[in-house]
């Protein structure tokens, strides 16, 4: 499924890019006069790429066998496992962040070379509101439940 997830990013990269020299974009500048629309934009790109590298279904909790009778070897194997959970996740977001922040970076790089466009600081603080937004949203949502 992460293959899928993969071709899904490349993909709308590629769209980022080919839109920056599209007259879309400025039909839509008129609806978006504080270029409010990074945020989803790159909030659905981070969703993306996420998925791209975590699977869908993350289990919190290891393949401990159910017949250990030792309540302190479960605990010990569940904090273990959650640990390495968390730095694995961990890991996985901050790959993300740097992904997306280095599109949104190279879009507007781009953007300051396509006739009628320019480049904006203020664009890419709001590509990274989208990511940190998105991330903080999957974070909430696969919290483990206690």
């Amino acid at each position: 499924m992460k293959w899928l997830f993969r071709l899904f990013s490349i993909l709308y990269i590629v769209g980022i890019f080919l839109f920056a020299d599209s007259p879309v974009v400025a039909d839509l500048s008129l609806f978006n006069p504080y270029s409010l629309l990074h945020i989803p934009l790159y909030g659905i790109l981070t969703l993306l790429l996420f998925f791209s590298f975590v699977p869908l279904k993350s289990d919190m909790r290891n393949s401990t066998d159910s017949t250990h009778s030792t309540h302190s070897t479960y605990s010990t194997n569940l904090t273990h496992s959650t640990y390495s959970t968390y730095s694995t996740h961990l890991t996985y977001f901050v790959i993300v962040v740097v992904i997306s922040l280095g599109v949104a970076v190279a879009d507007e790089f781009h953007q300051a070379y396509v006739p009628g466009r320019n480049a904006s600081v203020y664009d890419v603080l709001l590509d990274m509101v989208g990511i940190v937004l998105c991330l903080l949203s999957i974070r909430w949502s696969r919290r483990p439940t206690d």
